[in-house]
């Protein structure tokens, strides 16, 4: 299954992140009701491997790893059921891990060197990241006439302003963005906020 596949349709990626295990359930709610049912939950905190277990155990959402930089947090996220991986930048360690185990992976790449590397491994989807900073959607354009086979995932400084034009360029497969799943929404267990932010943005093909 390629990484657009794994993504079954959606193209928002809420990019989570989450401290306490136990709220992992009521995130898992609110995705689902908001009609989104898909995450990427980020290894930048202790209990990651144990949220996105959680999510994953439930069977009603599509959950992935995001950054994820060392073979062994490959294999962490394998383990804690993550469907797909997605890393900040172009590791052809991680790659290579994740090819080994059959696990779709999106490595970050913002550069016409990094876009080659990535295509060199058998990859044809990237994450742009940081996407705003690196020029944002006319950089995904000038990118994409270079490389008319490469999908982008722009992810960093994606918003719920900007999210439709880059969903409207036929080179961006999907974005990933932190506005429906904001930590201080996620810390104070506003559910039904992340519910209605959800709502409307299970954009597919």
């Amino acid at each position: 299954m390629s990484a657009v596949d794994v993504l079954g349709g959606h193209r928002v990626v809420p990019v989570v992140v989450l401290n306490d295990p136990g709220s992992a359930d009521g995130l898992g709610d609110a995705l689902v009701a908001g009609g989104l049912p898909i995450a990427e939950v980020t290894f930048r905190t202790r209990e990651a491997a144990t949220v996105l277990r959680r999510l994953a155990a439930r069977g009603d959402l599509v959950v992935g790893a995001g950054t994820v930089i060392t073979a062994a947090q490959v294999d962490l996220a394998y383990e804690s059921g993550a469907k797909f991986v997605v890393s900040p930048g172009l590791s052809a360690t991680v790659v290579r891990r994740c090819q080994a185990l059959g696990l779709p992976v999106i490595p970050g790449a913002v550069t016409a060197s990094e876009i080659i590397a990535a295509l060199d491994l058998g990859l044809d989807t990237v994450k742009f990241f940081p996407a705003e900073a690196s020029g944002g959607l006319p950089t995904v354009k000038a990118l994409s006439a270079a490389f008319p086979q490469v999908r982008f995932v722009p992810t960093g400084g994606v918003s719920a302003g900007n999210a439709p034009a880059y969903l409207a360029h036929p080179a961006v497969a999907a974005v990933g963005g932190s506005w429906m799943v904001a930590p201080d929404l996620l810390a104070a267990g506003k559910w039904d906020e992340v519910t209605a932010r959800c709502a409307g943005l299970g954009v597919t093909s």
